[in-house]
């Protein structure tokens, strides 16, 4: 689901504002991520405030939300994680699916994610700057059974749009071209979660 002009132009601000306060670490501080996306130019990544995290948390209290996260059996918690980033000429992000299920996370099973979530920030954006989110349909070939990964969805990181998609789902984000110049690619992106007995 892609939501056109989600944010306001002062909402933007708001967050553009709690980005220039954020500690920000690059990818190349974060080697466990960097090792999921080699090649990946060296974007960062910073934590949301708790004052971003409230605001932006109550503007998606929306009714779609709720309901897919509640259709999962046996749900015995509901977790979000959602982290600021910023992608500058030369930056992306390999295809992934955000599956993180199984992974061990201090002595327990990982979270499951279950709605992934992108949003951009930056003031403007032009098509020739690249960094367009692409979302992937798997199709397996009924002759020989190997899976392709087929574009179904490109979209382009407009300022103030919101976009949704359920998880497990393969997608990337396409490198930032050099034209982008100083221009970053600003955007919060994480999921809401659920925790399963």
């Amino acid at each position: 689901m892609v939501v056109e002009n989600f944010w306001s132009a002062e909402e933007r601000r708001f967050f553009r504002e709690g980005m220039n306060q954020a500690a920000w670490k690059s990818l190349s501080d974060l080697p466990n991520v960097r090792d999921d996306f080699p090649n990946s130019g060296n974007w960062a990544k910073a934590e949301i405030g708790p004052l971003e995290g409230e605001r932006f948390l109550s503007r998606l209290q929306l009714p779609c939300i709720r309901e897919c996260i509640e259709s999962f059996p046996n749900i015995v918690g509901r977790h979000v994680g959602f982290s600021y980033y910023s992608y500058a000429a030369g930056d992306c992000l390999l295809t992934h699916d955000d599956t993180d299920q199984g992974r061990l996370v201090e002595g327990r099973r990982a979270l499951q994610r279950r709605i992934a979530v992108v949003t951009y920030f930056h003031e403007e954006w032009k098509p020739d700057w690249g960094g367009e989110l692409i979302i992937y349909e798997r199709r397996v070939d009924r002759t020989d059974g190997s899976v392709n990964l087929v574009p179904m969805y490109c979209i382009e990181p407009r300022p103030g749009s919101l976009v949704m998609f359920t998880v497990p789902r393969f997608h990337r984000v396409c490198r930032v071209d050099s034209t982008a110049g100083r221009h970053r690619r600003l955007s919060i992106a994480g999921w809401f979660m659920t925790e399963h007995a």
